[in-house]
Protein backbone atom coordinates (compact mmCIF):
# COMPACT_ATOMS: atom_id res chain seq x y z
CA UNK A 1 0.00 0.00 0.00
CA UNK A 2 1.22 3.42 -0.89
CA UNK A 3 0.49 6.38 1.33
CA UNK A 4 1.27 9.80 -0.06
CA UNK A 5 1.43 12.43 2.66
CA UNK A 6 1.84 16.12 2.12
CA UNK A 7 1.85 17.87 5.48
CA UNK A 8 2.90 21.42 6.11
CA UNK A 9 4.43 21.97 9.53
CA UNK A 10 2.97 25.41 9.85
CA UNK A 11 -0.67 26.04 9.00
CA UNK A 12 -1.73 29.66 9.34
CA UNK A 13 -4.19 30.21 12.19
CA UNK A 14 -7.35 31.74 10.75
CA UNK A 15 -9.50 33.51 13.31
CA UNK A 16 -13.26 33.15 13.10
CA UNK A 17 -16.30 33.34 15.29
CA UNK A 18 -17.03 29.62 15.34
CA UNK A 19 -13.92 27.55 14.74
CA UNK A 20 -10.17 27.37 14.30
CA UNK A 21 -7.80 25.06 12.46
CA UNK A 22 -5.37 22.90 14.41
CA UNK A 23 -1.68 23.41 13.65
CA UNK A 24 -0.04 20.22 14.99
CA UNK A 25 0.51 18.85 11.49
CA UNK A 26 2.48 15.68 12.15
CA UNK A 27 0.25 14.33 14.96
CA UNK A 28 -2.74 15.01 12.75
CA UNK A 29 -1.00 13.15 9.94
CA UNK A 30 -0.54 10.11 12.15
CA UNK A 31 -4.17 10.16 13.21
CA UNK A 32 -5.46 10.51 9.66
CA UNK A 33 -3.11 7.79 8.41
CA UNK A 34 -4.52 5.40 11.00
CA UNK A 35 -8.10 6.38 10.17
CA UNK A 36 -7.65 5.87 6.44
CA UNK A 37 -5.69 2.63 6.81
CA UNK A 38 -8.65 1.16 8.67
CA UNK A 39 -10.95 2.15 5.80
CA UNK A 40 -8.85 0.83 2.90
CA UNK A 41 -6.91 -2.39 3.36
CA UNK A 42 -3.95 -3.16 1.11
CA UNK A 43 -6.20 -5.29 -1.13
CA UNK A 44 -9.11 -2.81 -1.29
CA UNK A 45 -10.06 0.03 -3.62
CA UNK A 46 -8.63 3.27 -2.31
CA UNK A 47 -9.38 6.68 -0.87
CA UNK A 48 -8.08 10.17 -1.63
CA UNK A 49 -8.39 12.81 1.09
CA UNK A 50 -7.30 16.42 0.73
CA UNK A 51 -7.56 19.40 3.06
CA UNK A 52 -6.59 22.91 1.98
CA UNK A 53 -6.53 26.41 3.35
CA UNK A 54 -6.31 29.49 1.16
CA UNK A 55 -2.51 29.29 0.98
CA UNK A 56 -1.69 25.64 0.41
CA UNK A 57 -2.53 22.00 0.99
CA UNK A 58 -2.72 21.04 4.64
CA UNK A 59 -2.94 17.31 3.96
CA UNK A 60 -3.03 15.26 0.77
CA UNK A 61 -3.41 11.51 1.27
CA UNK A 62 -4.11 8.47 -0.85
CA UNK A 63 -4.41 4.90 0.39
CA UNK A 64 -5.52 1.59 -1.11
CA UNK A 65 -5.59 0.50 -4.75
CA UNK A 66 -6.63 2.02 -8.06
CA UNK A 67 -6.57 -1.42 -9.71
CA UNK A 68 -7.28 -4.43 -7.52
CA UNK A 69 -6.34 -7.21 -9.94
CA UNK A 70 -3.06 -5.53 -10.96
CA UNK A 71 -2.30 -4.40 -7.39
CA UNK A 72 -1.73 -0.79 -8.48
CA UNK A 73 -1.59 1.71 -5.62
CA UNK A 74 -3.97 4.64 -5.73
CA UNK A 75 -2.04 7.92 -5.91
CA UNK A 76 -3.14 11.52 -5.47
CA UNK A 77 -2.91 11.88 -9.27
CA UNK A 78 -5.49 9.24 -10.17
CA UNK A 79 -8.83 10.59 -11.36
CA UNK A 80 -12.28 9.34 -10.44
CA UNK A 81 -15.78 10.12 -11.65
CA UNK A 82 -17.19 12.89 -9.47
CA UNK A 83 -20.86 12.41 -10.36
CA UNK A 84 -23.02 15.00 -8.54
CA UNK A 85 -20.08 17.05 -7.24
CA UNK A 86 -20.24 18.37 -10.82
CA UNK A 87 -23.39 20.30 -9.92
CA UNK A 88 -21.45 22.91 -7.95
CA UNK A 89 -19.32 23.66 -11.01
CA UNK A 90 -22.46 23.91 -13.12
CA UNK A 91 -23.78 26.44 -10.59
CA UNK A 92 -20.49 28.38 -10.80
CA UNK A 93 -20.77 28.45 -14.59
CA UNK A 94 -24.34 29.76 -14.41
CA UNK A 95 -23.37 32.47 -11.91
CA UNK A 96 -20.53 33.55 -14.20
CA UNK A 97 -23.14 34.16 -16.89
CA UNK A 98 -25.30 36.06 -14.39
CA UNK A 99 -22.28 38.17 -13.45
CA UNK A 100 -21.71 39.03 -17.10
CA UNK A 101 -25.33 39.98 -17.60
CA UNK A 102 -25.97 37.20 -20.09
CA UNK A 103 -28.76 35.67 -18.00
CA UNK A 104 -30.72 36.55 -14.84
CA UNK A 105 -31.52 34.22 -11.97
CA UNK A 106 -35.23 34.91 -12.27
CA UNK A 107 -35.38 34.38 -16.02
CA UNK A 108 -37.88 31.76 -17.08
CA UNK A 109 -36.19 28.56 -18.25
CA UNK A 110 -38.63 28.44 -21.17
CA UNK A 111 -37.03 31.64 -22.52
CA UNK A 112 -33.95 29.55 -23.35
CA UNK A 113 -35.07 25.98 -23.92
CA UNK A 114 -38.24 23.93 -24.35
CA UNK A 115 -39.34 21.63 -21.54
CA UNK A 116 -42.58 19.91 -20.48
CA UNK A 117 -42.84 21.46 -17.01
CA UNK A 118 -44.35 24.66 -15.65
CA UNK A 119 -43.54 27.80 -17.68
CA UNK A 120 -42.98 29.56 -14.34
CA UNK A 121 -39.79 27.62 -13.55
CA UNK A 122 -36.81 29.96 -13.34
CA UNK A 123 -33.06 29.45 -13.42
CA UNK A 124 -33.02 30.09 -9.66
CA UNK A 125 -35.49 27.24 -9.18
CA UNK A 126 -33.17 24.88 -11.06
CA UNK A 127 -30.12 25.94 -9.06
CA UNK A 128 -31.72 25.50 -5.64
CA UNK A 129 -33.79 22.40 -6.46
CA UNK A 130 -37.19 24.05 -5.95
CA UNK A 131 -38.39 23.65 -9.56
CA UNK A 132 -40.68 20.73 -8.76
CA UNK A 133 -39.14 18.77 -11.65
CA UNK A 134 -39.15 15.03 -10.83
CA UNK A 135 -36.05 13.02 -10.02
CA UNK A 136 -36.47 9.50 -11.41
CA UNK A 137 -33.76 6.98 -10.55
CA UNK A 138 -30.86 7.98 -12.83
CA UNK A 139 -28.78 4.79 -12.57
CA UNK A 140 -29.35 3.89 -16.22
CA UNK A 141 -28.51 7.37 -17.50
CA UNK A 142 -24.99 6.28 -18.43
CA UNK A 143 -23.21 4.93 -21.47
CA UNK A 144 -20.02 2.93 -21.89
CA UNK A 145 -16.84 4.87 -22.58
CA UNK A 146 -16.38 3.18 -25.95
CA UNK A 147 -19.77 4.53 -27.07
CA UNK A 148 -19.03 8.11 -26.05
CA UNK A 149 -17.97 9.46 -29.44
CA UNK A 150 -21.28 8.53 -31.02
CA UNK A 151 -23.49 9.36 -28.05
CA UNK A 152 -26.36 11.82 -28.67
CA UNK A 153 -26.94 13.76 -25.44
CA UNK A 154 -29.91 15.78 -26.65
CA UNK A 155 -31.71 12.64 -27.82
CA UNK A 156 -31.10 11.08 -24.39
CA UNK A 157 -32.47 14.16 -22.62
CA UNK A 158 -35.52 14.29 -24.91
CA UNK A 159 -36.24 10.66 -24.05
CA UNK A 160 -35.99 11.33 -20.29
CA UNK A 161 -38.26 14.38 -20.52
CA UNK A 162 -40.86 12.46 -22.54
CA UNK A 163 -40.85 9.59 -20.04
CA UNK A 164 -41.13 11.88 -16.99
CA UNK A 165 -43.24 14.90 -17.97
CA UNK A 166 -45.21 15.28 -14.74
CA UNK A 167 -43.92 17.57 -11.96
CA UNK A 168 -43.62 16.56 -8.33
CA UNK A 169 -44.49 20.04 -7.06
CA UNK A 170 -45.19 23.58 -8.19
CA UNK A 171 -42.18 25.88 -8.78
CA UNK A 172 -40.80 27.34 -5.54
CA UNK A 173 -43.18 25.32 -3.38
CA UNK A 174 -40.62 23.01 -1.76
CA UNK A 175 -37.12 21.60 -2.01
CA UNK A 176 -36.98 18.48 -4.19
CA UNK A 177 -33.62 17.31 -5.49
CA UNK A 178 -33.52 16.74 -9.23
CA UNK A 179 -30.82 15.65 -11.65
CA UNK A 180 -32.98 16.69 -14.58
CA UNK A 181 -32.92 20.29 -13.38
CA UNK A 182 -29.14 20.47 -13.56
CA UNK A 183 -29.15 18.68 -16.88
CA UNK A 184 -31.34 21.51 -18.19
CA UNK A 185 -28.91 24.08 -16.76
CA UNK A 186 -26.17 22.58 -18.89
CA UNK A 187 -28.30 22.98 -22.01
CA UNK A 188 -29.04 26.59 -21.05
CA UNK A 189 -25.31 27.28 -20.73
CA UNK A 190 -24.84 25.91 -24.25
CA UNK A 191 -27.70 27.99 -25.66
CA UNK A 192 -26.37 31.21 -24.10
CA UNK A 193 -22.68 30.73 -24.88
CA UNK A 194 -22.83 28.89 -28.20
CA UNK A 195 -20.29 26.30 -27.03
CA UNK A 196 -20.67 22.89 -25.43
CA UNK A 197 -21.10 22.71 -21.67
CA UNK A 198 -17.83 20.81 -21.28
CA UNK A 199 -15.90 23.33 -23.39
CA UNK A 200 -17.34 26.24 -21.42
CA UNK A 201 -16.43 24.75 -18.03
CA UNK A 202 -12.97 23.75 -19.26
CA UNK A 203 -12.16 27.26 -20.49
CA UNK A 204 -13.86 29.28 -17.75
CA UNK A 205 -13.10 27.15 -14.70
CA UNK A 206 -10.36 24.58 -15.24
CA UNK A 207 -8.07 26.67 -17.43
CA UNK A 208 -8.52 29.76 -15.25
CA UNK A 209 -7.08 27.75 -12.37
CA UNK A 210 -4.36 26.17 -14.56
CA UNK A 211 -5.82 22.71 -14.11
CA UNK A 212 -4.72 20.28 -16.83
CA UNK A 213 -6.87 17.67 -18.56
CA UNK A 214 -4.91 14.98 -16.69
CA UNK A 215 -6.13 16.48 -13.40
CA UNK A 216 -9.75 17.20 -14.21
CA UNK A 217 -12.04 17.29 -17.21
CA UNK A 218 -14.81 15.43 -18.99
CA UNK A 219 -12.80 12.60 -20.52
CA UNK A 220 -11.42 9.43 -18.94
CA UNK A 221 -7.63 9.40 -19.33
CA UNK A 222 -4.89 6.85 -18.70
CA UNK A 223 -4.57 7.88 -15.06
CA UNK A 224 -8.21 7.09 -14.30
CA UNK A 225 -8.83 4.68 -11.44
CA UNK A 226 -10.96 1.59 -11.89
CA UNK A 227 -14.30 1.71 -10.09
CA UNK A 228 -15.62 -1.09 -7.90
CA UNK A 229 -18.64 -2.49 -6.13
CA UNK A 230 -18.28 -4.90 -3.23
CA UNK A 231 -19.13 -8.45 -4.29
CA UNK A 232 -21.15 -9.30 -1.21
CA UNK A 233 -23.34 -6.24 -0.85
CA UNK A 234 -27.01 -5.33 -1.13
CA UNK A 235 -26.13 -2.97 -3.95
CA UNK A 236 -24.63 -5.84 -5.93
CA UNK A 237 -27.53 -8.14 -5.16
CA UNK A 238 -30.44 -5.76 -5.78
CA UNK A 239 -28.89 -2.83 -7.64
CA UNK A 240 -28.77 -4.93 -10.79
CA UNK A 241 -32.51 -4.36 -11.10
CA UNK A 242 -31.90 -0.66 -11.76
CA UNK A 243 -28.66 -0.51 -13.74
CA UNK A 244 -27.54 -1.39 -17.23
CA UNK A 245 -25.92 -4.80 -16.88
CA UNK A 246 -23.53 -3.94 -19.73
CA UNK A 247 -21.53 -1.77 -17.33
CA UNK A 248 -20.72 -4.70 -15.05
CA UNK A 249 -17.19 -6.03 -15.48
CA UNK A 250 -15.52 -9.04 -13.91
CA UNK A 251 -14.95 -9.98 -10.29
CA UNK A 252 -11.55 -9.11 -8.87
CA UNK A 253 -11.32 -10.92 -5.56
CA UNK A 254 -14.10 -9.62 -3.33
CA UNK A 255 -14.80 -6.70 -5.68
CA UNK A 256 -16.84 -6.33 -8.88
CA UNK A 257 -15.23 -4.02 -11.43
CA UNK A 258 -17.58 -1.45 -12.95
CA UNK A 259 -16.62 -0.60 -16.53
CA UNK A 260 -15.74 2.97 -17.47
CA UNK A 261 -18.88 4.97 -18.18
CA UNK A 262 -19.94 8.54 -18.89
CA UNK A 263 -23.13 10.10 -17.58
CA UNK A 264 -25.64 10.97 -20.27
CA UNK A 265 -25.91 14.51 -18.87
CA UNK A 266 -22.44 16.00 -18.19
CA UNK A 267 -23.83 19.01 -16.32
CA UNK A 268 -25.44 16.97 -13.54
CA UNK A 269 -22.55 14.56 -13.00
CA UNK A 270 -20.00 14.28 -15.78
CA UNK A 271 -16.74 15.64 -14.38
CA UNK A 272 -13.77 13.30 -13.95
CA UNK A 273 -10.98 14.46 -11.63
CA UNK A 274 -8.79 13.90 -8.60
CA UNK A 275 -9.46 15.11 -5.08
CA UNK A 276 -6.43 17.39 -5.46
CA UNK A 277 -7.96 19.05 -8.53
CA UNK A 278 -11.27 19.67 -6.81
CA UNK A 279 -9.44 21.06 -3.79
CA UNK A 280 -7.82 23.71 -6.01
CA UNK A 281 -11.27 24.88 -7.07
CA UNK A 282 -12.35 25.11 -3.44
CA UNK A 283 -9.10 26.87 -2.58
CA UNK A 284 -9.97 29.57 -5.10
CA UNK A 285 -13.13 30.30 -3.13
CA UNK A 286 -11.19 30.51 0.12
CA UNK A 287 -8.98 33.25 -1.31
CA UNK A 288 -9.89 36.93 -1.02
CA UNK A 289 -9.77 37.34 -4.81
CA UNK A 290 -11.40 34.43 -6.60
CA UNK A 291 -10.40 33.89 -10.21
CA UNK A 292 -13.82 32.44 -10.94
CA UNK A 293 -16.36 34.81 -9.37
CA UNK A 294 -16.43 38.35 -8.05
CA UNK A 295 -16.79 38.80 -4.29
CA UNK A 296 -20.46 39.73 -4.64
CA UNK A 297 -21.24 36.74 -6.85
CA UNK A 298 -19.32 34.46 -4.51
CA UNK A 299 -21.60 35.64 -1.68
CA UNK A 300 -24.54 34.85 -3.93
CA UNK A 301 -23.25 31.30 -4.34
CA UNK A 302 -23.41 30.90 -0.54
CA UNK A 303 -26.78 32.63 -0.03
CA UNK A 304 -29.28 30.41 1.77
CA UNK A 305 -32.44 29.93 -0.26
CA UNK A 306 -36.13 30.04 0.61
CA UNK A 307 -39.32 28.56 -0.79
CA UNK A 308 -42.43 30.56 -1.68
CA UNK A 309 -43.64 30.60 1.92
CA UNK A 310 -40.42 32.30 3.02
CA UNK A 311 -39.16 29.22 4.84
CA UNK A 312 -35.42 28.71 4.55
CA UNK A 313 -34.07 25.48 3.07
CA UNK A 314 -30.63 23.95 3.63
CA UNK A 315 -29.61 24.85 0.11
CA UNK A 316 -27.80 27.68 -1.65
CA UNK A 317 -27.53 28.30 -5.39
CA UNK A 318 -25.53 25.09 -5.78
CA UNK A 319 -24.41 23.97 -2.31
CA UNK A 320 -26.16 22.01 0.43
CA UNK A 321 -25.75 23.34 3.97
CA UNK A 322 -24.90 21.49 7.19
CA UNK A 323 -22.85 21.82 10.38
CA UNK A 324 -19.96 19.91 11.94
CA UNK A 325 -19.57 20.49 15.68
CA UNK A 326 -21.52 23.72 15.33
CA UNK A 327 -19.43 24.95 12.39
CA UNK A 328 -21.39 25.68 9.22
CA UNK A 329 -20.16 24.12 6.00
CA UNK A 330 -21.31 23.85 2.40
CA UNK A 331 -21.08 20.48 0.69
CA UNK A 332 -21.85 18.39 -2.35
CA UNK A 333 -21.83 14.61 -2.41
CA UNK A 334 -21.54 12.48 -5.51
CA UNK A 335 -21.87 8.78 -6.13
CA UNK A 336 -22.65 6.24 -8.81
CA UNK A 337 -21.14 3.44 -10.82
CA UNK A 338 -17.89 2.54 -9.10
CA UNK A 339 -17.19 5.77 -7.20
CA UNK A 340 -18.30 7.91 -4.28
CA UNK A 341 -17.15 11.32 -3.12
CA UNK A 342 -17.89 14.49 -1.21
CA UNK A 343 -16.37 17.96 -1.05
CA UNK A 344 -16.90 20.62 1.58
CA UNK A 345 -15.97 24.21 2.24
CA UNK A 346 -15.91 25.88 5.66
CA UNK A 347 -15.69 29.55 4.62
CA UNK A 348 -15.62 31.03 8.14
CA UNK A 349 -12.80 28.67 9.07
CA UNK A 350 -10.78 29.10 5.89
CA UNK A 351 -10.82 25.35 5.29
CA UNK A 352 -12.00 23.01 2.53
CA UNK A 353 -11.83 19.23 2.12
CA UNK A 354 -12.41 16.58 -0.53
CA UNK A 355 -12.87 12.83 -0.14
CA UNK A 356 -13.00 10.51 -3.17
CA UNK A 357 -13.06 6.72 -3.33
CA UNK A 358 -13.25 4.17 -6.15
CA UNK A 359 -15.99 2.08 -4.57
CA UNK A 360 -19.72 2.62 -5.02
CA UNK A 361 -20.94 1.87 -1.51
CA UNK A 362 -19.20 4.24 0.88
CA UNK A 363 -20.57 6.50 3.59
CA UNK A 364 -18.70 9.62 2.52
CA UNK A 365 -20.75 11.93 4.74
CA UNK A 366 -19.86 10.04 7.91
CA UNK A 367 -16.22 9.39 7.01
CA UNK A 368 -15.51 12.95 5.89
CA UNK A 369 -17.02 14.28 9.11
CA UNK A 370 -14.74 12.00 11.12
CA UNK A 371 -11.68 13.11 9.17
CA UNK A 372 -12.51 16.81 9.13
CA UNK A 373 -13.11 16.74 12.88
CA UNK A 374 -9.32 16.57 13.23
CA UNK A 375 -9.15 20.14 11.92
CA UNK A 376 -12.44 21.83 12.67
CA UNK A 377 -12.80 22.46 16.40
CA UNK A 378 -15.03 24.63 18.57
Amino acid sequence: MKIIITLFAVVAMISCSTASIETEAQPKGDIITNQLNKLAATTDPGIQYVVVNKHSSVVNFSVGLSDVVQNVSLTTHHTMTAFSMTKVLTAIAVLQLVERGQINLDDKVSAYIEHPYSPEITIRHLLNHTSGIPNPIPLKWVHLAEAHDSFDEKAALTKVLSEHPDPDAQPGEEYKYTNIGYWLLGIIIEEVTGVSYSDYVTKNIFEKLSLSSNEIGFLITNNHSKGYLKKWSLMNLFGRLFIDKNILGSYEGKWLNIKNVYLNGPSFGGIVGSASAFSKILQDFLSEQSKLLSSNTKKLLYSQQTVNSGKQINMTLGWHIDELHGVKYYYKEGGGAGFHCEMRIYPDSGLASVLMTNRTSFNSRKILSELDANFVVN
